[in-house]
């Protein structure tokens, strides 16, 4: 849940020169030092179109964002329409019950943007740029549900949290006291958060090619491991139903980078392995929803669901081998945009006008209503909370990253180094 939003952009068309880790220590700029002769590969696309952002993935972003609100509204909540929805929508339940798999695109989405904003950065300027990123919108829609919930009679997805709770979800890091989130999709952030750990970790060690290789088949292993073992701790840590879409991303991204020369067939070896198994994870993820409320109510049979993700795996290899470069209307840049607040407070817009309004208005104009408002809202959050939140928490938490740097002591005469340019890549984000 990229995690989702701003612009990205593909990397300089200058050669890479992935001879040196991205960091040996978050406060330490990385390592220049000659590496492997595939690790300097050039970077696939990036001289042919210099800086270009990628609209695409902003495209794939609110595709992503809106299967899941269409899932919501026309597929999950009974509590909404006081009847089962795939009832008052069923020429097209078959779809919408679907887009609970845009969650997963979401995920793949963040595996490919997170190692792409992390490349070339150190651990500090990569947290700055995921904080800064993830919470203005983040702490704006807790609020809202806090008031909304507070100080009206609204009742549908109340979450019944203490105000002390209300605070624990304004880290973000209520999943790992065992409070309940704030809002319906927030549990999507707790697991970017992890997959931003296991990142920040890595790069550490620094990011090469090779490792990165190394580090993928690693976790694909780990994953399955925890999968197979249902060990508490293993499965916290690498998350074995959403790892195959972090991982299958980050190989799409290598792709997208180093094409035909970025270690031959692994990068498609693991997207292979990635897309295994997310398949099982998908099926597994849908099918729970089945057998609560039966084929009948939430026709979702299973063959449904590998096409869905067999789309979702094609649409992001097009992306990473530049088939969709075609897609420069500028204007998709704001769909990119809008699409984190509107992952995260679309829920609450339906509590409060879908059953106000379900009596006197008939479902299909109400439901195409309550989208208008969702995303109109979220285009107001974004212009007037996310953007400038982000630019301002950005400035604050990199000049405070640029003071840690100049009061540690420094070898070789103790020169410091000022803060790069922090990238402002959404993440995910998204963002399921």
């Amino acid at each position: 849940m990229t995690a989702v939003g701003q612009p990205v952009r593909q990397p300089a068309g200058r050669p890479v020169r992935q001879s040196a880790p991205v960091s040996a220590a978050p406060d330490r700029a990385p390592d220049r030092a000659p590496d492997r002769a595939r690790d300097r590969a050039p970077a696939r696309g990036a001289a042919a179109a210099k800086g270009r952002r990628l609209v695409e993935l902003d495209v794939l972003r609110f595709v992503a964002a809106f299967a899941v609100m269409s899932f919501h509204f026309m597929a999950a909540s009974k509590s909404l329409w006081d009847e089962y929805p795939t009832k008052l929508f069923e020429p097209v339940a078959r779809l919408t019950t679907l887009g609970i798999l845009g969650v997963e695109l979401f995920f793949l989405i963040s595996g490919f943007v997170i190692l792409m904003s992390v490349w070339g950065h150190t651990v500090g300027e990569f947290a700055v740029s995921r904080v800064s990123r993830l919470y203005p919108a983040y702490w704006f829609a807790v609020l809202m549900i806090f008031v909304m919930y507070r100080f009206s009679g609204v009742a549908g997805f109340d979450p019944k949290l203490s105000d002390g709770e209300y605070l624990l979800n304004l880290t973000m890091f209520q999943g790992a006291f065992g409070v309940g989130h704030a809002g319906g999709v927030f549990w999507s952030l707790w697991v970017e958060l992890r997959f931003y750990v296991l990142v920040a970790l890595f790069s550490l060690v620094g990011i090469t090619l090779r490792r990165c290789l190394v580090f993928l088949a690693a976790w694909s292993g780990l994953a399955l491991l925890a999968e197979l073992t249902q060990n508490e701790t293993l499965v916290f840590v690498f998350m074995p139903r959403q790892a195959p879409y972090f991982i299958a991303g980050m190989a799409f991204f290598l792709i997208h980078r180093f094409g035909a020369r970025s270690g031959a067939f692994m990068p498609w070896l693991l997207v292979a392995a990635g897309y295994g198994m997310s398949l099982y994870a998908a099926m597994e993820r849908v099918g729970e929803r089945v057998r609560l409320v039966g084929i009948k109510h939430y026709p979702a049979p299973p063959e449904a669901v590998v096409i869905a993700i067999t789309v979702v795996y094609l649409l992001m290899a097009a992306v990473a081998l530049g088939w969709l470069r075609w897609v420069r209307w500028r204007r998709l840049v704001t769909l990119g945009a809008l699409t984190y607040p509107l992952y995260l407070v679309h829920q609450t817009v339906s509590a409060v006008v879908i059953p106000a309004y379900r009596d006197v208005v008939d479902p299909w104009p109400l439901v195409v209503i309550t989208m208008a408002v969702s995303i109109g809202l979220a285009y107001l959050i974004y212009r007037m909370v996310d953007k400038p939140g982000q630019r301002w928490l950005r400035a604050r938490l990199g000049a405070l990253l640029d003071r840690f740097r100049r009061s540690r002591p420094r070898g070789g005469g103790g020169s410091s180094r000022t803060t790069r340019a922090i990238p402002a890549q959404s993440p995910e984000a998204s963002v399921p």
